[in-house]
């Protein structure tokens, strides 16, 4: 079992900037691949931004140019620095890691499987 646990959401005006990160424990042994999703109300769930164990990315389209992903993978934290944030930016921000079960996911260089999420923190950029 992975613990996942977020933070640094908050409300930004839209300009602004915000730093996620995303701290593991308990089996970290098995957390090459890590993910960053969010959630905005009444929408699914999509993936924000990927990253492998050798620093291997992958963003969605929208976040290009603004969100950059990165790890730690001394102390298992996975980050999100998001720049030029936007309305609609304003979600639920959840990561992930790999686990033997789960959903496959399949990202432009790498692939894997993402089973572990945490709570989630909420990033609010009003309009």
């Amino acid at each position: 079992q992975v613990q996942l646990v977020e933070s640094g959401g908050d409300s930004v005006r839209p300009g602004g900037t915000l730093r996620l990160s995303c701290g593991a424990s308990g089996d970290t042994y098995n957390t090459n691949c890590r993910g960053w999703f969010r959630q905005a109300p009444g929408k699914e769930r999509e993936v924000v931004a990927a990253i492998y164990i050798l620093g291997t990315t992958y963003y969605t389209d929208s976040v290009k140019g603004r969100f950059t992903i990165s790890r730690n993978n001394a102390n298992h934290t996975v980050y999100l620095q998001m720049n030029s944030l936007k309305p609609e930016d304003t979600a639920i921000y959840y990561c992930a890691s790999e686990s033997e079960v789960g959903t496959w996911y399949v990202f432009t260089s790498f692939g894997c499987r993402l089973g572990y999420w945490g709570q989630g923190t909420q990033v609010t950029v009003p309009f």
